[in-house]
């Protein structure tokens, strides 16, 4: 049950970035858009190569952090889980419940069915995350994870 807790609240951190990344405009977060996207966005004049940077960076240590350091937390500090399998286990778990948030609400409701993400000028280029986007996102999600998981558990296991 605490393991389905923490995948909620790493689900509405994600969820916050996205929310305060957009609550001025979606130019805003033009980082998780395609290329094409982010050229437009460029060529309109709607915000600089420079300022796409700087978003980058800070949403990937956002991110970063969010992935990396924070579900680990949880499963290692949190739940005092001490066997590698166990905590491969719940990072797995936490990973899915984040991906599949990601992937069915974000992805596919909020961008996919809402007015919120879109950008004037760029509606042509819509779908904004194409079907081989998404399908990488998918493979992410059922694979990168898993494998995160495992590669931080070695790491932990091994520096025990």
């Amino acid at each position: 049950m605490l393991v389905l807790l923490e995948g909620l609240v790493m689900s509405f951190w994600l969820l916050l970035i996205c929310v305060v990344g957009i609550a001025n405009d979606p130019v805003d977060m033009v980082v998780f858009y395609e290329q094409d996207v982010k050229d437009r966005v460029v060529a309109l004049g709607l915000t600089t190569k420079e300022k796409i940077k700087k978003t980058t960076l800070a949403t990937s240590i956002a991110l970063f952090i969010l992935v990396l350091l924070v579900v680990p937390w949880f499963v290692y500090g949190v739940n005092h889980v001490t066997g590698t399998m166990e905590a491969i286990k719940q990072m797995i778990e936490i990973y899915l419940i984040m991906g599949l948030f990601d992937r069915v609400f974000i992805d596919w409701y909020w961008v996919g069915h809402t007015k919120a993400w879109i950008i004037p000028g760029t509606e042509d280029l819509r779908p904004y995350i194409p079907a081989k986007a998404l399908a990488g996102k998918w493979l992410g999600t059922i694979v990168g994870f898993p494998m995160l998981a495992c590669i931080i558990g070695w790491i932990v296991h091994m520096i025990h």
